[in-house]
């Protein structure tokens, strides 16, 4: 599967516009961690923003919430972040993002309907 690194400098920027471009998309996120294989965070839930949290300049942690509403609402923080990259797939949609820590740990947000965003303008109500 394609992944497009996204440079450290351009996370806010880009996860800014990433959330806004996909906001309301139905939304799983998955951590994958050394030894203790993969665990479900959130399943299917449309997802609301993906922010950056600096600390003295570097990123300290990356928040994924999603849900629509109050007591259904999920936030997942990455802490210290290490890598962003999109996935894409063999067509360049959209498939998600990859988020990965310093501790070696994989944080992968993923689209249930993989899609170029620019096809669904207009059609997810904000």
């Amino acid at each position: 599967m394609p992944t497009q690194d996204i440079p450290r400098t351009e996370w806010p920027a880009f996860l800014d516009a990433f959330s806004r471009q996909h906001q309301g998309w139905l939304t799983t996120v998955e951590v994958v961690a050394t030894g203790l294989g993969v665990h479900r965070e959130v399943r299917e839930k449309p997802l609301t923003g993906i922010s950056e949290d600096r600390k003295r300049g570097d990123p300290a942690s990356i928040s994924i919430s999603a849900g629509e509403l109050p007591e259904d609402h999920v936030t997942h923080v990455v802490l210290h972040p290490s890598r962003v990259a999109l996935e894409l797939t063999e067509e360049g949609a959209h498939k998600g993002l990859r988020i990965e820590s310093e501790d070696g740990e994989m944080t992968l947000v993923l689209f249930r309907a993989p899609a170029l965003p620019e096809t669904l303008d207009g059609m997810v109500s904000r």
